[in-house]
């Protein structure tokens, strides 16, 4: 894998040339939908294939996998656009094996709405170990508030994706209770209802395991929380399913404010099976204009996380998204709009940006003006930048990397992703 950054004058034919490859093979293998109009800036996943097979008559993807001693996944991993092809035809190359080693094994996990795009759904499944359908929530008595994910459920158990429930104290209105957290904590009749309950969920619905997401919960409540979880692992683990917990990005152990202070990393690492840092929301909504998961941040949570957590026992948060900001910010008025990466790339073509890359957050950005003559800026993930986050789950020796969030597809994370580790399987 080589990642080309696009220069001026460069296009789609001339960057071919360069790499010795094919205009078709850069544009497949990065999803591109205006190839004839690139962005200074921009980046493209240059693959080399190793070995290609050409279908004949009759194939079918198990016939194609068997003849070249590899798994159905393994071609869907190679080739995503496969999914966009329920047939297969005459002539069709299929990518069997790309050039270069992969630096290791890694479990990936992502994180979803019962409302994604089943057909975007169906090209990210290949590439995960885990997804998480979010979300599930409770009563202070205890009952369950369900969601409808059983296609989901259905779907990814299809693909040998392990489908993990969640459960959270966020409520109707979008915000995370405290107050329903110390509720629940702090009431065992409550609590127990809750964990039978979510036990026969599990059971009828075929998940594999649970993961929890309390977020601001009170300090007070810190030891009940690691009590909570601890009560839930060991009965969930008897009858064998996983428990992951969700962490705040936290540097230190005493790290003053809310977002934090519930959360004992060296406790919940204890008493639970994984625990999915939330290494991403830098640059939020309301916040000033940033990268959303600078790396140098990231590098501080990590830091600090395999001190107080075994590192198999870690998932990397990884935002899947990005951020424009109308400029100048003005703190308590000014609010981004949230967009995908496929599409902040596609503005930036739209308004004649170059894309500029930030070389301490390891985050690309651009400048623009809307047609209102109000000034961006626009935050988000490349092939370099997921790359240099993926790199970290090597360089720590951590379990892997959990995405936020699935909803929208984001070829070069795959692409970059596919090229770095073998992605394990759990079912």
């Amino acid at each position: 894998m080589v990642i080309h950054v696009v220069k001026q004058g460069e296009t789609i034919y001339s960057i071919a040339l360069d790499y010795d490859t094919t205009p078709n093979r850069i544009i497949e293998d990065n999803e591109l939908t205006n190839p004839c109009n690139l962005v200074i800036g921009q980046t493209l996943v240059i693959l080399y294939p190793k070995r290609i097979y050409t279908v004949e008559e009759g194939d079918t993807l198990f016939d194609v996998a068997q003849k070249n001693g590899v798994r159905v996944i393994t071609l869907l991993q190679n080739n995503p656009g496969l999914a966009d092809f329920p047939y297969l035809y005459v002539g069709q190359q299929i990518v069997i094996e790309y050039e270069g080693d992969k630096i290791g094994d890694m479990e990936v996990n992502g994180y979803l709405y019962p409302s994604i795009d089943m057909e975007v759904l169906e090209k990210t499944l290949p590439f995960l170990t885990y997804i998480t359908v979010f979300t599930y929530g409770f009563t202070p008595e205890g009952e369950l508030i369900g969601i409808d994910d059983q296609n989901i459920i259905n779907l990814a158990r299809d693909y040998g994706v392990a489908p993990l429930m969640l459960i959270s104290t966020l409520t109707p209105e979008g915000s995370f209770s405290s107050a329903l957290a110390n509720q629940i904590l702090n009431d065992m009749e409550a609590q127990n209802r809750l964990i039978d309950n979510i036990l026969i969920n599990l059971r009828e619905k075929q998940y594999y395991g649970l993961g929890i997401d309390f977020e601001y919960i009170y300090p007070a409540d810190r030891q009940a929380y690691v009590d909570f979880i601890q009560n839930v692992t060991t009965k969930l683990n008897a009858e064998g399913f996983v428990v992951t917990v969700a962490l705040a990005p936290k540097i230190a152990t005493e790290q003053p404010g809310l977002l934090y202070e519930g959360h004992d990393y060296r406790g919940i690492g204890e008493v639970s099976n994984k625990v999915m840092l939330m290494t991403y929301e830098w640059g939020y909504t309301y916040g000033p204009p940033m990268a959303v998961a600078p790396i140098n941040k990231v590098r501080e949570v990590l830091d600090y996380a395999v001190t107080e957590i075994e590192p198999d026992k870690i998932f990397m948060g990884v935002p899947n998204y990005a951020y424009d900001w109308a400029l100048p910010f003005v703190s308590g008025e000014s609010r981004a709009r949230s967009l995908s990466n496929v599409e902040a790339v596609e503005q930036a073509a739209e308004y004649g940006a170059t894309i500029c890359f930030d070389e301490v957050a390891k985050t690309p950005y651009y400048n623009y003006r809307s047609t209102d003559g109000i000034e961006h800026v626009v935050w988000f993930e490349d092939a370099r930048s997921i790359n240099e986050k993926l790199l970290l789950v090597n360089e720590y020796a951590l379990n892997g990397a959990s995405y936020w969030n699935l909803m929208k597809y984001f070829p070069q994370n795959w692409a970059v992703l596919n090229s770095l580790y073998n992605i394990l399987k759990v079912l």
